[in-house]
């Protein structure tokens, strides 16, 4: 076990709050964009989700698995998330092409698969519902990233 001051950790949105309120005004013009664009909320978020599923961030996702249920995605879509390729009945065309193209922004595949998800995406999402997507999904892993090295904890809540 590490000692307490070898997992202390600086938490960089309290350190930097300038910064952290910049990128805090990034989501809310990417969420206003969205919806600009015609982009669901449920889809944004299943994006926030997956990305954060992808970075395995427990504080990102516990507050988006939670607005995710909130904006009308349902607890299978969740539970099936991370296997959204083998179950497409489960999602839109729309939300499958953002889900591949998020996948594709956050782990920065070979080219060929990074054409390969951008050209699907191209499919069904306008440039401005698959700008919009990309901006999205870099930005969650920005909070990913942000929560993961601060430690950020998930508060124990009693289930409904």
């Amino acid at each position: 076990m590490q000692s307490p001051a070898l997992e202390a950790r600086v938490r960089v949105d309290k350190q930097s709050p300038a910064i952290f309120h910049a990128l805090n005004s990034v989501a809310l013009s990417i969420r206003t964009a969205a919806a600009a664009v015609d982009l669901d909320r449920s889809l944004m978020e299943l994006v926030n989700v997956r990305v954060s599923q992808i970075n395995t961030c427990p504080f990102c996702l516990d507050l988006h698995e939670r607005a995710a249920l909130e904006a009308g995605v349902t607890r299978q879509q969740l539970a099936v998330l991370t296997a959204w390729r083998r179950s497409p009945n489960l999602y839109s065309d729309s939300e499958q092409a953002a889900l591949g193209l998020a996948e594709a922004v956050t782990t920065l595949p070979d080219e060929d698969v990074a054409e390969r998800e951008y050209a699907a995406a191209r499919q069904h999402l306008s440039d401005e519902q698959l700008s919009v997507v990309i901006w999205a999904a870099t930005t969650i892993g920005a909070f990913n990233r942000i929560s993961i090295m601060s430690k950020h904890p998930v508060r124990v809540r009693k289930e409904n």
